[in-house]
């Protein structure tokens, strides 16, 4: 069976109050997870893998022995993210590090992790999530 995510994160300012947001899909098209989390004030690059954490969480939340050879494809507008994701940039940065580690260990869990650049008309959902987050956390 295989899953969608699309995930997005923001801040206002950078760094500013942010928040995260993913969507999960299955494979009709049907949502079957939704994440909207404020997460203080922080940069946009640490909400955009905090938003990609929680949708791999919520998947393996849902999924809960259900589907255990799942495969996911993830859907980002950051193409930072993305292509650190897919081994293509390093991950310099000492605070995405760490993020980066837990985001490859929540993958791992899966048959199949492949990660996708999307341009932001495409990932209005997990935007329209990340911004309600952080009207929240405002």
């Amino acid at each position: 069976m295989q899953f969608t995510i699309f995930a997005d994160g923001g801040s206002r300012g950078n760094p500013g109050p942010a928040g995260s947001g993913a969507v999960v899909y299955d494979t009709h098209g049907a949502v079957v997870a939704e994440v909207s989390e404020f997460i203080g004030h922080t940069t946009n690059n640490v909400a955009e893998y905090t938003a990609l954490i929680r949708g791999l969480e919520a998947l393996a939340e849902y999924l809960d022995e259900r589907t255990p050879s799942a495969s996911v494809v993830v859907k980002m507008d950051s193409e930072l993210a993305v292509k650190q994701m897919r081994g293509e940039y390093k991950i310099k940065h000492p605070n995405l590090k760490p993020l980066a580690e837990r985001a490859f260990a929540r993958a791992g869990q899966f048959s199949a992790v492949s990660f996708m650049h999307v341009p932001r008309e495409q990932n209005k959902a997990a935007d329209a999530l990340a911004n309600a987050a952080m009207d929240r956390g405002a």
